[in-house]
């Protein structure tokens, strides 16, 4: 004779299973990604991970900030969940960043605090931890890219610019980024984070992190969004970008739109309709190099 009763807790397990493991992916913790033994101070850098199961592409999202601070919110949680959302796994990098006391009293120009190539440095580590865990969830490593936005977006161009081939990543999305570290359009914000306050008139290290020259040869492909009316970065950075990619024979796309001004990341309310757009157009393109 049939037991209902076994078939109805049968059931109602399963069920409990599937919620946990639902809420498992869609909210994970933070988890460090340097080794235990490391200095305290990167053990504090995280990915969060935000796992999608039907796809096995990867992406490390670097929020911006000007390299004082990280917009984990609009910048980092949410592109993630839309990432997710449209099945790809996402991995917000909590990056080491200059901080708020070295805005105020620029107490860097005699400690080190944090200055480049710490940011790198957790850049180049978010690249091969998530290629290390590419099995755990079910991701192909050769399919492991990084989008960031504004400094984030020089973060996430300098992991091709200044790394080896096993720490870049497949492809890279800077959106809005910060990319020359020199007149007339830098950032000078930015600069001075990335620098610190003692390096950051070093002409020699300001050329070293300018983007536009040092776009290796062998670039993976890259998708660059920017906005004319930008009133935080000047929009001729991710000109100087894609003319750097173009004279190199660069797969890339770029897309410049009129209106969207600066710190939207994947918000349904910031920025413009108009701009708003380079989330389908980075999807479309993604099945365009046969990533996704």
């Amino acid at each position: 004779m049939v037991s209902y009763r076994r078939i109805f807790i049968k059931s109602a397990y399963c069920l409990l299973l599937c919620l946990l493991a639902s809420a498992f992916l869609l909210a994970q913790e933070p988890i460090p990604i340097w080794p235990e033994n490391s200095p305290r101070k990167v053990q504090k850098v995280t990915v969060k991970p935000y796992v999608a199961e039907s796809s096995d592409v990867a992406i490390i999202v670097c929020p911006g900030g000007s390299y004082f601070w990280l917009d984990m919110e609009t910048e980092g949680d949410g592109v993630a969940k839309w990432l997710q959302s449209n099945g790809i796994s996402a991995f917000v990098l909590k990056y080491r960043v200059a901080g708020f006391s070295a805005f105020f009293w620029n107490h860097r120009s005699k400690k080190h605090g944090n200055q480049y190539p710490d940011m790198l440095n957790d850049a180049q580590q978010a690249i091969k931890w998530v290629r290390n865990h590419a099995k755990e969830y079910h991701i192909d490593p050769n399919k492991v890219g990084i989008m960031g936005f504004s400094a984030g977006g020089h973060l996430s161009m300098s992991t091709i610019c200044y790394s080896s081939k096993d720490e870049r990543p497949s492809f890279a999305a800077p959106i809005y980024p910060v990319v020359t570290m020199n007149p007339p359009y830098v950032h000078k914000r930015s600069r001075r984070a990335l620098l610190s306050e003692r390096r950051q008139n070093d002409q020699v290290m300001r050329d070293s992190l300018s983007l536009e020259l040092h776009v290796p040869a062998d670039c993976p492909p890259v998708f660059l969004v920017n906005c004319v009316d930008d009133p935080i970065v000047e929009y001729h950075n991710s000109m100087l970008l894609d003319s750097a990619l173009t004279a190199k024979n660069i797969k890339h796309k770029y897309i410049q739109y009129k209106t969207g001004g600066h710190g939207f990341g994947a918000s349904d309310e910031k920025g413009s309709d108009e701009a708003r757009v380079w989330r389908d157009e980075f999807l479309a393109w993604l099945k365009e190099i046969k990533i996704f």
